[in-house]
């Protein structure tokens, strides 16, 4: 289905304002209006849910909890270090959104791990230090796994955390008031910039 800002389908539909110039100039000149009020207006992020309270531990091995993202915008996905699938994909995808959001100092990255058995904070550390991740910007979790399924299944909707490595490739965005406003599929398409847009949509809201 063609957008409502695409005037092609009208004209390939044999409809009489396709058979004039002059009188096709009129009805142009209407659907451009419509296109800048209507289409290019951004709409405001649907809320999905609500991401409760959480204590895990961060790539540094201190404490980090859900207040440490209160006033900020985050986005989050769940990876563990020893993929070699899908989780150097979004890895690099999340490394692509870090510049793009230098100028929003109150945005954060977080990445859940699913394999906390051996996801040690070194180990995460590591792997932060290898995709460039900026110290207080981009934190890489572990902890419980009761604690991490329940956040992935329940409040993030993603799946289990369950020992079997399965997991989710989707991006996820928080807002200031830890509430979910948008999933972002990675297997398919770069959903990067799609974030970034996104993410500026979320600045400009009233907090």
């Amino acid at each position: 289905m063609a957008s409502c800002c695409s005037t092609g389908p009208a004209c390939d539909s044999g409809l009489p304002a396709c058979d004039s110039g002059l009188k096709a100039a009129p009805i142009f000149a209407l659907l451009v209006c419509v296109a800048t009020v209507g289409c290019f207006r951004p709409a405001q992020l649907p809320v999905y849910g609500h991401v409760p309270d959480f204590h895990l531990t961060s790539q540094t091995g201190e404490a980090f909890d859900r207040k440490s993202l209160d006033g900020k915008i985050w986005i989050a996905d769940f990876i563990f270090t020893h993929c070699t699938s899908s989780c150097p994909r979004m890895t690099s995808q999340m490394a692509r959104v870090q510049p793009a959001i230098a100028e929003f100092p109150d945005v954060r990255l977080v990445s859940f791990s699913v394999d906390p058995q051996r996801d040690t904070p070194l180990v995460l550390a590591g792997y932060a230090q290898h995709y460039h991740a900026e110290p207080g910007r981009w934190f890489f979790l572990t902890g419980d796994q009761k604690t991490l399924d329940a956040l992935d299944r329940r409040s993030f909707m993603l799946g289990n955390v369950d020992g079997s490595l399965e997991h989710s490739t989707r991006f996820v965005l928080v807002d200031r008031q830890g509430r979910i406003r948008g999933y972002y599929g990675a297997a398919q398409d770069d959903p990067t910039r799609a974030l970034i847009i996104d993410v500026r949509r979320l600045e400009r809201e009233p907090s």
